[in-house]
This record gives structure tokens, sequence and C-alpha cells, in this order.
């Protein structure tokens, strides 16, 4: 079983897998800004902030986070999206003095959770980022220095596995890319309005969509949490119903996990406006040939969990 403890009183992630990408030039804050749901001038060189690149469709292209290095700006997101956000961001640069650079090989990154200030790695650069619905920190280092950097991690946090990392990010309510977040999905509908959008800003692609979506105050689905009230075990891609007799799919699992702090299944998933009521009674249908019951009885809960 895989051990608990307090994720807030201090513990440190890897996150140097995800793709890393610096924008230079003297128009990258102009066209960066057209291109992201937030507004590019909250981000600083002590402080990332989290945003959503869209299509024109409002549906997700990728979400990331961004922080500023001096005249440059330095972005990380999911590793599925190495060659697709590169190419996505590249495809409307036209007159703009505005240039790529895939610094994925050449940096690291730790993150740590927890109010406690890491001790200060030179020449690492440490800024806030909260990435999991808690404070925390970024350590942005030479990928050369990366076991130099954990071991000095390792003597005042406890390191997360991914099997960790996983069931946390889960009982946090965070949604991630190719479970929660596909190009099918819009923000709203991943509960990242607030954290990744800003609806004072100026134009970026896709904002008509979300400003309707804001205006009418709903969406078609939502993602929620859920918690198998018979305890056993959920399975990612089984469907929802309402009714057990009925086979009317209204959502689906995107995630799940088996919380060792609630000792209790948990799961995360898109369930359609009408039923994501906290309290709300669900079952999940196993998928056909899984040798799984048929079906199993599952709540509507608040995230996070813990």
């Amino acid at each position: 079983m895989t051990p608990s403890f307090n994720f807030r009183q201090g513990a440190f992630f890897d996150l140097s897998s995800r793709v890393k990408l610096r924008v230079t030039g003297a128009d990258s804050l102009r066209f960066l800004n057209g291109q992201i749901s937030n507004d590019l001038r909250k981000a600083s060189a002590t402080s990332a902030i989290q945003a959503s690149v869209l299509s024109a469709k409002g549906k997700l292209n990728a979400n990331l986070f961004i922080s500023a290095e001096g005249d440059s700006f330095l972005l990380d997101s999911d590793p599925e999206l190495r060659e697709e956000l590169s190419a996505r961001i590249d495809r409307y640069i036209i007159a703009d003095d505005v240039q790529i650079e895939d610094v994925t090989d050449r940096f690291g990154i730790f993150h740590i959770t927890g109010e406690t200030t890491p001790i200060p790695f030179s020449p690492a650069r440490t800024l806030n980022a909260n990435r999991f619905g808690c404070a925390g920190r970024d350590i942005w280092f030479e990928r050369a220095e990366h076991e130099r950097v954990r071991q000095q991690l390792s003597a005042d946090f406890v390191f997360c596995d991914d099997e960790r990392a996983e069931i946390f990010r889960i009982e946090q309510g965070i949604p991630r890319w190719g479970h929660e977040l596909t190009d099918q999905i819009i923000p709203t509908e991943a509960n990242l309005e607030a954290t990744s959008i800003d609806y004072s800003k100026g134009c970026y692609i896709g904002q008509e969509v979300i400003s309707r979506i804001k205006m009418s105050g709903q969406t078609n689905k939502r993602l929620c949490g859920f918690l198998s009230t018979s305890n056993a075990p959920l399975q990612a891609g089984m469907r929802f119903t309402s009714n057990e007799d009925d086979g009317k799919a209204i959502g689906w699992i995107t995630s799940v996990a088996r919380s060792p702090r609630l000792e209790k299944e948990i799961a995360l998933g898109y369930v359609k406006r009408g039923f994501t009521s906290v309290g709300t009674r669900l079952f999940a249908l196993s998928p056909e040939n899984s040798g799984s019951p048929g079906s199993m009885p599952v709540q509507v809960v608040e995230v996070p969990f813990v």
C-alpha cells in the first residue's frame, strides 16, 4: 500500500519531464498575451501564473505555467505536448518579433509543496507556483545539477514519486492532460476558471466562447469528484448513469485512486449539468468485458477530497 504523509508540511515532486519553452523577442509580451487565457502581466521572475492556450472554439490546446525571466518568458506544460505546444504558438507568429526555443532538455524542475521557504539554490531559479491547489515553489535548475539538487531537497522534504504524486493530484482535484484535459474540453468545464482565466484582460484566441459561458453561467458538463460508496475500486473509462436500470450515460470517469489518507476509493470525472450537486448519487458502469461488477454506486463530493 502506498504510504500516506502530509504533503502540506513539505514534499517535493520531480517535474523535469515537462516540456519547457523560452519565448523571447520585442513583441513577446503582447504576442503571448493574445495566446493565453490569463493576464501575462501577472507573471514575474518570482511567481508563475497558470494559463490555458485555446483553439478558436474555446477548447484546450494546452494548460501551462508561465514565469518571466528578464525580457523573456519561460513556459512549461505536460510532456505529451512537446511538439504540439511549440507548433501551436508558432502558428500565430506572422510579423511579430517573437522567437520560441525548446529548453526541455536543458532545465529540470522540482516542485515543493508547503509554506516552508526552501533553501536558495545557486544557480537555480526559485519561484512561487500553485500547482496542486496549495502553496508551493518551483526550482528550475540545469539538468546536470539534477542529482545534487535532489539530494539537497531530500534533507528537508519527502520525495513524492510518480505514484504518490498521482494520488495527491486526484485528492486535490487537479486536472491532468490526457485524463481530465483534452482538446475536446473547455477550461471552465475542468474548473480552471479560478486559476487560469482573467475575464478582464484583453482579447485572446478562444475568448469569445469563454465570455459567452461566463455570461450564461452554465456549462454542458463539469469536472467533479466521486466517492465509491461501496468502497469498491473504480476504473477510468467507467460511464455514469443516474439509474441502475437505465443505461443512458451522463458522464464518465477520468482518473481513479485509492486514497491512503481517506482509506477510500475516489475518482475524478465529468458529469452532465443537472447531476453535479454535491451529494448526488449515481452509478458507475463497468466497461464491457472488463470482468468487473456491472455497476457501482458513487456519490458526487467536493474537491479537494482531503
